[in-house]
């Protein structure tokens, strides 16, 4: 549990000194198949090697009492992350390229990003007539000012359904 938890829950920079080199973690390691892959595939940075973990823990975590119902959210959430990890690290990358680093087909490759996109997980676009995947990161100051505006528009909304309610 505690390395499933902590690939979503830690900073890529905690992960290597709390978890990876935690001498109660390197112990059982290796007594739970597939753990260790996507532990080292995540942190090191070798996806296709993560993809293939991943799909034998997520067996592992819909047998299990406590983890079955979440494991949609993991697989769904283990998957945004990667891919924001990866595309951190370039401007714009071909659909080929970034499909054959995970180890699957460009057109999952393509389907995938494309409903992370439109349910804003993921910042880029992806260019269908280059099928070229670009990177959309604004900076922090830009991000800042779109949430505040975001969350200053829903708090007007709750503002005036509450006066509506109130006037009736």
């Amino acid at each position: 549990y505690t390395v499933t938890t902590s690939l979503l829950s830690l900073p890529r920079a905690d992960l290597k000194s709390k978890v990876i080199d935690a001498p109660e973690i390197l112990q059982v390691l290796g007594e739970i198949p597939h753990l260790a892959n996507l532990l080292n595939g995540l942190y090191e940075c070798r996806y296709r090697t993560l993809m293939e973990a991943l799909v034998g823990i997520v067996d592992s975590l819909y047998a299990d009492r406590y983890m079955h119902a979440h494991t949609r959210f993991y697989w769904r959430e283990l998957r945004v992350l990667a891919y924001n990890q990866f595309l951190e690290s370039y401007r714009s990358v071909s659909l080929a390229g970034m499909a054959t680093s995970f180890g699957v087909s460009a057109d999952f490759l393509d389907k995938e990003l494309s409903g992370f996109i439109a349910a804003e997980r993921l910042s880029c676009k992806i260019d269908k007539v280059n099928l070229v995947v670009s990177s959309t990161r604004p900076d922090k100051q830009s991000a800042q000012f779109h949430s505040a505006i975001k969350q200053g528009d829903l708090l007007l909304n709750r503002l005036q359904k509450l006066s509506r309610v109130i006037n009736v």
